[in-house]
């Protein structure tokens, strides 16, 4: 699965993580370090796979709990229609 941003959602980095505007009713989402770096890794053409991966090398997590959290990320903004995947 390849990511997309949709076109009228913009992100901003904070010192927390990523923060998500979208353009088209004006929502903001926020992700945390860990979703960021994983929102990220995704972003730049990742795998779901290659995600969990780089959040079990920057993270202390186990890499099923990673793979699982890397799902439940991408649902998420599949279904709030931020990105097309």
């Amino acid at each position: 699965m390849t990511f997309a941003l949709h076109p009228d959602v913009s992100t901003a980095d904070t010192e927390y993580g990523i923060v998500l505007l979208d353009g088209r009713d004006g929502r903001y989402l926020q992700l945390n370090g860990t979703a960021a770096t994983a929102f990220r890794a995704l972003l730049d053409g990742g795998t779901v796979e290659q995600a969990a991966e780089r959040l079990t090398t920057t993270f202390d997590v186990a890499p099923d709990r990673a793979g699982q959290d890397v799902e439940r990320l991408v649902a998420k903004l599949v279904a709030l229609k931020v990105v097309a995947g």
